[in-house]
């Protein structure tokens, strides 16, 4: 999940995090991160397959934004990445 510059939060999927999120920073991503510039990555959760990667992208997006920051700050089900690790 991303964080959008109009603190909106951004929901996908992704083999490589990183390159895809660069790719959003470069306007080369998503056209909602197009025209909603992500500001940082909120979360990252490892799914056993792209099929339930999906399932959970698909539940993921029906939440509110309240909703989604909740489950960002659940430790204990998602490696979340700090503001000092991103290029």
């Amino acid at each position: 999940m991303l964080e959008c510059h109009d603190g909106s939060i951004y929901t996908g999927i992704a083999v490589d995090v990183q390159a895809r999120f660069a790719r959003h920073q470069n306007g080369k991503g998503a056209r909602y991160t197009r025209s909603h510039p992500p500001r940082r990555l909120l979360a990252v959760v490892a799914y056993p397959d792209r099929a339930a990667a999906s399932r959970a992208e698909y539940t993921m997006k029906r939440l509110s934004a309240a909703q989604k920051r909740r489950f960002c700050m659940q430790k204990d089900q998602l490696w979340r990445v700090g503001r000092d690790q991103l290029s």
